[in-house]
């Protein structure tokens, strides 16, 4: 077993309780569907999380492997990023399923600031990460941007609607477009 074989298996074990918390999470809506209300950018941040995930997931076995020593203090910093999703895949969804309507906009509007600071230590974790392992490149900029954008919404309570509706489509994007445009070079072989 290699060192990078070791520390992966922790890495994989939060990851796959993250994505069991958003696999559980919709199964709950699902299973109490009569009573709940969608509220679709609330639906795209389950996906984008989703996808986040499994994105972690691809990328730690690319960018991680070739560390051949490890050292604690490394490890506890590259697991962050991991303990952070998770907890971004637990407050997506409300845990008490209690009698009445489960109203996803006004669980959303209520939250929305615990989810942006979620996503905003991710963007720092990536981009300590990134320059870490790779330098600083202009990719980061996206990161920095989204980073500034999200706090910006978060710190000053904005609760637009069309605002709310048009981050969770950028983010979207900014997922769909890394995948793309890394379409070579997010390669296992």
């Amino acid at each position: 077993m290699t060192p990078f074989d070791y520390v992966s298996v922790l890495i994989s074990i939060i990851l796959g309780l993250g994505i069991t918390q958003i696999m559980t999470g919709v199964a709950d809506l699902v299973h109490q569907w009569e009573k709940v209300k969608l509220y679709w950018p609330h639906l795209l941040w389950i996906v984008l999380v989703f996808v986040l995930h499994i994105q972690e997931w691809w990328i730690t076995y690319l960018t991680l492997r070739g560390f051949e020593t490890w050292r604690l203090p490394t490890f506890l910093f590259f697991i962050l990023y991991p303990v952070n999703l998770f907890i971004l895949a637990r407050i997506l969804f409300p845990f008490n399923f209690e009698e009445g309507i489960i109203d996803l906009k006004r669980f959303y509007y209520a939250n929305f600031r615990k989810f942006f600071l979620c996503v905003m230590i991710l963007n720092v974790l990536s981009v300590i990460a990134n320059v870490i392992v790779d330098g600083f490149n202009a990719d980061q900029l996206v990161i920095i941007s989204l980073f500034v954008l999200v706090g910006l919404v978060a710190w000053r309570k904005y609760r637009m609607e069309w605002l709310h509706k048009l981050i969770s489509i950028i983010l979207l994007l900014v997922v769909v477009i890394s995948i793309i445009a890394n379409w070579d070079t997010w390669l296992i072989s």
